[in-house]
């Protein structure tokens, strides 16, 4: 799970290596500003908008982006505790243009709409931990049904092809519980820096996602395998025992959090290597 901890023992690191300066940072998100993602190769023309989702719980503010035209897979994307911004929103985008039609999420419109982080990845978290702490396994679950379904209406969407989903941080869980809440449609599951993705509870998430005939691909950053060292392993036995294919993987000088371009500890090479794995996951699952 994201704590301030990992996120100042981290920068500290990154200070010493003299990548960057707590101060650079944090101008550069005050200003709403993210490191640009690589440029996507042979890239599709995409349409976007900014949309409106209808839940048991009320109405979601979300960013959908598809190919602009024909169909293709959907994708639910399922931001860390920082929620929906910009980041998120390049970050779906790109996986538009490499051919699928994604819906990023704001996991905490039941409080406000995004922006959730007044400083995005610069936030406190503390200040970030009652919105996430308030998500539910309930709610995760009639959320990820109703996302699904909202895509399997959407005219740029594939009905005839499985649907992907990915989560970062704590939208790791929410990715697994989504395969089991909708395990007929999800068939490719992707977990970046998930927190809590293993606990001591019946209902937890890696027992769920066990139960589907999902494919799986987990990202687990070093300092996050430095804590919990065996929930690598509890990982492999239980996808094993149940034939389940999953690529299980700690990504060596990545810290938690690497993946979105405005992280404080954005780790590119680190980064594209699972952007790279994320595109065959889909593209062998989904096809």
């Amino acid at each position: 799970m994201c704590d301030q901890d990992h996120f100042d023992d981290d920068l500290k690191e990154y200070e010493a290596r003299g990548w960057v300066t707590r101060r650079q940072f944090g101008a550069l998100l005050g200003a709403g500003m993210v490191m640009m993602l690589p440029k996507v190769a042979n890239a599709v023309a995409v349409t976007e908008s900014e949309v409106t989702v209808p839940t048991p719980d009320g109405m979601a503010d979300c960013y959908f982006v598809h190919p602009a035209s024909g169909t293709a897979p959907g994708v639910l994307v399922w931001p860390d505790i920082f929620g929906l911004r910009p980041a998120f929103r390049q970050m779906g985008k790109r996986l538009a243009e490499s051919g699928y039609s994604v819906l990023v999420v704001n996991p905490f419109y039941r409080v406000r709409k995004a922006p959730t982080a007044d400083k995005g990845s610069a936030t406190p978290i503390p200040q970030l931990l009652p919105l996430a702490q308030a998500l539910t396994e309930t709610t995760q679950m009639t959320d990820a049904k109703a996302f699904i379904a909202w895509l399997d209406r959407q005219s740029s969407v594939a009905r005839n092809r499985k649907m992907g989903t990915q989560g970062y941080c704590m939208g790791g869980p929410i990715a697994f519980r989504t395969a089991a809440a909708v395990s007929d449609r999800v068939g490719a599951v992707a977990s970046f820096h998930g927190g809590g993705l293993v606990t001591d509870m019946p209902n937890s998430p890696h027992l769920q996602v066990a139960k589907t005939k999902a494919q799986l691909l987990i990202a687990i950053a070093a300092n996050d395998d430095m804590r919990s060292p065996n929930e690598k392993n509890v990982l492999k036995e239980t996808f094993a025992k149940v034939n389940l294919p999953a690529e299980i993987e700690v990504y060596a000088g990545a810290a938690h959090g690497w993946c979105p371009p405005d992280s404080q500890v954005y780790n590119e090479p680190q980064a594209e290597k699972g952007w790279s794995r994320l595109l065959a996951l889909y593209q062998k699952a989904l096809a």
